[in-house]
């Protein structure tokens, strides 16, 4: 009969559409930019057996694979895997953005709070006099009060190579000298024609 259908739409399985929608909801909560794919989640996860962690999850909870997905379903979040390689992987329970998010996050505070090393060169001959000595000394006190390494070396000219032991003695001597402000990092160590030392400052208590 014309404007009619010659047959009716045959009705879906409850199940399947069940299943349909738990997919949706599980690819539209762990959407995100196909290069950017720090965790596996959900389906991606190979592993038949996980321990799962996370809000509202009881400790030492290990189970099959289906089971933490159809966990993360009943709470209407994501299961992410976050240590693939311990024995049961373990994956959190969790929205995936809000973890992209918080771990981005914690990675731009770490950054901030990184320090940039700085290191502050004092040269040295093998016959430094007192007074040039006691200079360079309160200079080297100041960069590690300031925070900055200190890099001491004796350059030895020549056949001055000859008093490499005299050099070693001085950067000795300078350690020493500046050991309420300073560790050795690095002890005297020869390079060429330069005998280098590295100091750090103390940490403050």
């Amino acid at each position: 009969m014309a404007g009619q259908f010659p047959f009716r739409p045959r009705p879906q399985a409850q199940g399947n559409n069940q299943q349909q929608n738990q997919q949706q909801q599980r690819d539209q909560r762990g959407r995100r930019p196909q290069q950017e794919n720090p965790n596996r989640i959900n389906d991606e996860i190979t592993a038949p057996t996980v321990r799962v962690v996370g809000e509202n999850v009881e400790p030492n909870l290990v189970l099959p694979i289906k089971e933490a997905i159809r966990l993360a379903d009943e709470m209407e979040l994501d299961l992410i895997e976050i240590s693939p390689k311990a024995e049961p992987p373990v994956c959190r329970i969790a929205d995936y953005q809000k973890f992209l998010y918080q771990q981005k996050k914690k990675a731009k505070e770490i950054k901030a709070k990184q320090v940039k090393v700085v290191i502050k060169e004092i040269r040295f001959g093998p016959q430094t006099d007192d007074h040039d000595y006691n200079f360079k000394l309160k200079h080297a006190e100041n960069f590690l009060k300031e925070g900055a390494k200190v890099k001491a070396y004796v350059f030895f000219r020549g056949r001055s190579i000859v008093f490499k032991e005299q050099g070693e003695i001085l950067l000795l001597r300078f350690a020493n000298d500046l050991e309420e402000f300073a560790r050795v990092e690095l002890m005297p160590k020869l390079d060429g024609k330069k005998m280098n030392m590295i100091l750090a400052p103390k940490s403050k208590k």
